[in-house]
């Protein structure tokens, strides 16, 4: 079963103490650049908190930490399921509908 997706929220900044807010269950997440709308991350796994607090963002420097300059300004969304397959079946759905759409925008 696929719930449907939440709001568009700030990603949390490294060094500021944010917080994440997503559920601690399978589902699909999105991440995009704020300003453009371009697509940064996206994935169907089997805990959303996990995968977005664990997302690379940024570039580390030479001792292994995230430059904050580097740092784009991101919004993530996220979709919950009862199950891991649901939410992969849910993508490849998502997927295949983008690229049938973009072959006819092209």
């Amino acid at each position: 079963m696929i719930s449907t997706w939440s709001e568009w929220k700030r990603y949390p900044r490294p060094g500021q103490r944010e917080n994440l807010e997503a559920p601690i269950s399978p589902g699909i997440y999105e991440v995009r650049i704020a300003g453009t709308g371009a697509l940064y991350s996206f994935g169907a796994v089997d805990n959303l908190a996990q995968s977005l607090a664990l997302l690379p963002v940024g570039s580390k420097n030479w001792f292994g930490r995230r430059n904050a300059s580097d740092v784009p300004d991101l919004e993530y969304r996220t979709c919950a399921t009862s199950s891991k397959a649901d939410a992969k079946a849910a993508a490849e759905r998502m997927i295949g509908r983008r690229e049938t759409y973009m072959s006819g925008a092209a």
